[in-house]
């Protein structure tokens, strides 16, 4: 067993996310297109003698069984049958409250990490009903790359990179607030068209994706949750007007918010974007630019 384990945490945008309606168990019938983004948080693993140890960069940020880490850890830990513990460190980098799977893809990584940590002792595939209990998001991150996701969120189908993106740099906004994602569910039903979608459309923009046109997929993005979103907070609405006005290729809020994404075609376009974006809206808002 290695002394020490360190693993990248990165996060996900969405580009497209279509919701299909309530089920009767309270969650909400999905498809989406999921995008992971080279922005990360580290975890740091090393065995401890018992129980789970957390702690984080960031003070705000519980370290207990509220935390996803914390949870991760404790359910791995039973479903492997170790008697051992482990301390783990969170470095975050990804903000909170985001839509960017943050969290998620911490939990993530602590199913991977310390699967790797104690020699393997679960299968890959017996992670996944692990990270699918503890959320929707979070089975996306067992895997590397691209994909399309339905049922809540937690049925994972993955997809070769898209060559639509190839070449392509995201620009990530998060305007220093954050929208819960609960909150953004239950408003959602004030907008019934967004509510209850189309479905398909998730496989429709995978197909634009796998050809080598960023303009016709773009147009086709698309998150049901923007409707209420960004009633509350036109600021956002002002962001892609300005990201489709400056040249992006394409631009939407990825999950509940309230982080803004733009896709530009080169490095020299998403200079370009993040210089005019400052000049408007000012230094405030944290802003990333990420390759794909």
């Amino acid at each position: 067993m290695p002394p020490t384990l360190v693993r990248p945490s990165p996060c996900k945008v969405n580009l497209l996310l279509n919701i299909l309606g309530r089920r009767p168990d309270g969650f909400h019938e999905l498809e989406t297109v999921m995008q992971p983004v080279n922005w990360c948080d580290e975890l740091t693993f090393a065995p401890h003698p018992a129980g789970v140890e957390l702690s984080c960069s960031d003070a705000t940020l519980p370290v207990d069984g509220r935390n996803l880490v914390h949870r991760a850890a404790t359910a791995f830990l039973t479903a492997a049958g170790i008697p051992d513990g482990v301390r783990i460190h969170l470095e975050k980098r990804i903000p909170q409250a985001a839509g960017l799977g943050g969290g998620s893809g911490n939990a993530a990584q602590t199913f991977l990490g310390l699967n790797e940590l104690f020699g393997h002792p679960l299968a890959p595939e017996a992670l996944t009903p692990l990270a699918a209990a503890l959320g929707s998001d979070i089975p996306f991150f067992l895997q590397p790359g691209p994909a399309l996701a339905t049922g809540r969120g937690e049925l994972i189908t993955p997809l070769a990179p898209f060559p639509a993106l190839r070449g392509a740099v995201f620009v990530l906004v998060h305007p220093g607030f954050g929208i819960a994602t609960p909150w953004a569910y239950q408003n959602l039903a004030r907008f019934p068209a967004a509510l209850n979608g189309v479905p398909g459309r998730a496989q429709q923009l995978v197909k634009l994706l796998e050809r080598a046109d960023l303009a016709a997929a773009g147009r086709e993005f698309y998150n049901s949750l923007e409707a209420p979103a960004l009633e509350k907070f036109p600021l956002l609405a002002l962001y892609q007007d300005f990201f489709r006005e400056a040249g992006a290729a394409a631009t939407l809020m990825s999950g509940s918010g309230s982080t803004t994404f733009a896709i530009a075609d080169s490095p020299a376009r998403a200079e370009h974007l993040v210089e005019a974006f400052r000049m408007k809206f000012g230094p405030s808002a944290w802003v990333a630019t990420v390759p794909v």
